[in-house]
């Protein structure tokens, strides 16, 4: 063996373009040993879901493809991500493990392992590009970290812009042909029997060109109208690029700088740019929260809501999951979700609510559910956004704040595309009833060939009552 190598460690940031590890890597003029570990274990309950696990495999094979058209080898390996990195130091006489850092409770543990066993005999580099903005560096006037988004938001985008982003590299020493690993089908990351993922194949193109081909698309369709199209989940008015992101097939520099490039040349992008990049500070933001309160994942951020008195109904959360609510809306969303592995977000909003207020499921089961089935699922945004909803998180809506699914589709699902699609047994019920459908007259159900209880659910609950049970619910806080 020539130079001693140095090894590059993937995890959820599959590219090749603005990766400074990578970069530094090259920069050696060593061999590079591009690494992914599948650790399930030191995650903990947080292994990754189905919908993410499907997204991996995929992602890791582009990856694959991108690093072997220039020269690289990607080396795939199971276990304790510690164990495998000291061993495969040992094999082939590594010099320096090069890696992005993390922001989860485990990733940060991870690294304080890696530096306490690893670092005499490697240099071990570690370094930003992850998020737009660390999470140590925004801070109130009181030096505390922001528990408000719209000040932590205004707080970044006072700081100097980001650097533009470096491209990819031309050409990569490969790894020692005697360095080893696994086949990418020997993680088992696919669904067996039965394949549950058509519908993500059909929706989907894991990878860097895809997730450079969806920004491509956004910004070529959809971010002028974006401040007031991202609401209406019928019309394809968002980027959907939130799974892209959350594997690091592009970064969020790359996105701010896209989006910057844009609105220099088109004033008319100004204002759906800004809110967009406004969204991807939403993700920093969470990103910001999970660093400084480690356990947003599972406690409320408010205190006061230890004590909610939530209910366990396993029929209502089961309902609830299947799409079966009796509100389409909901019923809707949540049917996308299992179809693609993806929610609109106005939905998401709506569904969560109807979970938490309406049922008064406790918002961890729901955030559970959508770890396992979306393809985005981020510990961060999936925990700071149920809590938002919940109305116990940082900068939450209050909880009296109770969505009304019947309105919220009446005036964002006007025209009833988005219902239609997903709950078709309704596709012929008129505008009027769509959203409603348990309040049209008899001749109306009759014409669109729908039986309640039969083609399609009665609510579970009834709104009014709902509200008012949840309002109660909360009172019992103030009570304490």
């Amino acid at each position: 063996m020539s130079a001693a190598p140095v090894i590059l460690w993937y995890r959820d940031d599959f590219r090749l373009s603005d990766h400074a590890p990578l970069r530094a890597a090259v920069a050696s003029g060593a061999p590079i040993i591009p690494l992914y570990v599948l650790d399930d274990e030191t995650p903990g309950p947080w292994r990754l879901g189905g919908a993410s696990r499907w997204w991996l495999h995929h992602s890791l094979a582009a990856l694959a493809a991108d690093l072997s058209a220039r020269g690289g080898r990607l080396v795939i390996r199971r276990g304790d991500a510690c164990a495998v990195i000291r061993q495969l130091a040992r094999e082939c006489q590594a010099q320096a493990l090069y890696f992005h850092r993390g922001y989860t409770p485990a990733e940060a543990d991870l690294e304080r392992r890696l530096w306490r066993e690893l670092g005499d005999s490697l240099e071990v580099r570690r370094f930003r590009g992850r998020l737009l903005v660390e999470p140590e560096q925004v801070k109130t006037g009181a030096g505390e970290p922001f528990k408000v988004f719209t000040p932590f938001w205004r707080a970044c985008l006072s700081l100097p812009e980001p650097e533009a982003p470096a491209p990819a590299p031309e050409r990569l020493a490969p790894p020692p042909p005697e360095v080893t690993g696994l086949d990418l089908d020997d993680l088992a990351l696919l669904p067996r029997t039965p394949d549950w993922a058509g519908g993500l194949r059909d929706n989907w193109r894991p990878g860097e060109a895809g997730a450079w081909e969806r920004l491509t698309a956004f910004l070529d369709a959809a971010v002028v109208g974006y401040a007031a199209d991202r609401d209406l989940p019928g019309h394809p008015g968002t980027s959907r690029l939130s799974p892209h992101l959350h594997f690091g097939e592009i970064s969020p520099r790359q996105v701010w700088h896209a989006v910057r490039g844009l609105q220099a040349g088109y004033a008319a992008a100004t204002k759906g740019g800004d809110a967009f990049l406004r969204e991807v500070g939403w993700r920093e933001f969470c990103q910001h929260l999970l660093h400084h309160w480690p356990r947003l994942p599972t406690e409320p951020f408010n205190p006061r809501f230890a004590h909610f008195p939530w209910r366990e109904d396993e029929a209502a959360f089961g309902a609830w999951r299947r799409g079966q609510t009796g509100y389409p809306l909901v019923d809707a969303g949540m049917r996308e979700l299992w179809h693609t592995g993806w929610m609109h977000n106005r939905v998401r909003m709506v569904v969560a609510s109807f979970l938490v207020k309406h049922l008064l499921v406790p918002w961890q089961r729901g955030q559970d559910w959508f770890w396992d089935t979306l393809v985005d699922a981020d510990l961060a945004n999936n925990a700071g956004s149920w809590q938002w909803v919940a109305g116990c998180g940082a900068d939450a809506a209050p909880y009296f704040r109770i969505f009304n699914p019947v309105l919220q589709g009446q005036k964002f699902d006007a025209r009833g595309d988005y219902v239609r699609r997903w709950v078709p047994e309704l596709r012929r019920l008129p505008d009027r009833d769509l959203h409603a459908p348990f309040a049209a007259g008899q001749a109306s159900l009759a014409a669109a060939g729908v039986r309640l209880g039969v083609d399609y659910p009665a609510p579970l609950v009834e709104h009014d009552f709902a509200r008012q049970r949840a309002l109660a619910a909360l009172a019992t806080l103030r009570e304490a």
